[in-house]
């Protein structure tokens, strides 16, 4: 048998075939995890602009329809008067003292459909806001201000619907890539709550009061 002829040491170290293999897996993961996170993170800063728009319009929606929260008053009523002094007439606005119209301080609720205007913002919102959202994920809010309305006049609060537990949900494995490129363990790409958003507007008052 012809004895294998010998590789010299120095062709060893000189031979560089496979390198470029080596080269592409240890970049490959770094630029996955750079293109699969601008996707990403696109996504998120959509989600986040259309959320806001659905607030917006939830907020012009609920302005002019009846409350969406049960115990909302419809009027506002007399406050107590103190002794000595003559009650306000009808038609004072409440800013006129502390004691003009009662207070019914914040009222507030998680959206239901069974209510008609939830059902209506909820038609009208759904399909902007992020996969998985639900008439839950609406708070809505009712502040007594008096500087709005006047007493026996319709009950005018300022009206804020607000986005509350939702998630947004990565489409990609970046805590795996982040992990093959060698970052360490990461909780990047699990869910994560969307910053607080909500709109505010004054309910809708035609009514004028003394004024009117």
């Amino acid at each position: 048998m012809k004895p294998r002829a010998r590789i010299p040491a120095d062709d060893l170290l000189a031979d560089d075939s496979g390198t470029t293999l080596v080269e592409f897996a240890i970049v490959l993961p770094i630029f996955l995890l750079l293109f699969l996170g601008t996707i990403d993170f696109g996504r998120f800063g959509a989600e986040y602009m259309m959320a806001q728009k659905a607030m917006q319009l939830a907020a012009r929606t609920a302005a002019v329809r009846p409350a969406a929260c049960a115990g909302v008053p419809t009027v506002n009523l007399r406050g107590a008067t103190p002794a000595g002094t003559t009650p306000p007439r009808f038609g004072t606005v409440c800013s006129a003292a502390a004691t003009v119209c009662v207070n019914p301080g914040t009222i507030s609720c998680a959206g239901n459909v069974s209510n008609p205007t939830v059902a209506e913002i909820w038609g009208a919102v759904s399909p902007i806001l992020p996969n998985g959202a639900t008439p839950a994920n609406l708070l809505f809010r009712y502040d007594y201000d008096p500087d709005l309305g006047f007493l026996g006049g319709p009950y005018v609060p300022i009206v804020t619907v607000e986005i509350q537990n939702l998630n947004f949900q990565f489409a990609t494995p970046l805590g795996a890539l982040a992990l093959v490129a060698g970052s360490g363990p990461t909780s990047l790409g699990a869910a994560i709550s969307f910053p607080p958003m909500s709109n505010s507007l004054p309910a809708e008052d035609l009514a004028q009061g003394e004024a009117g």
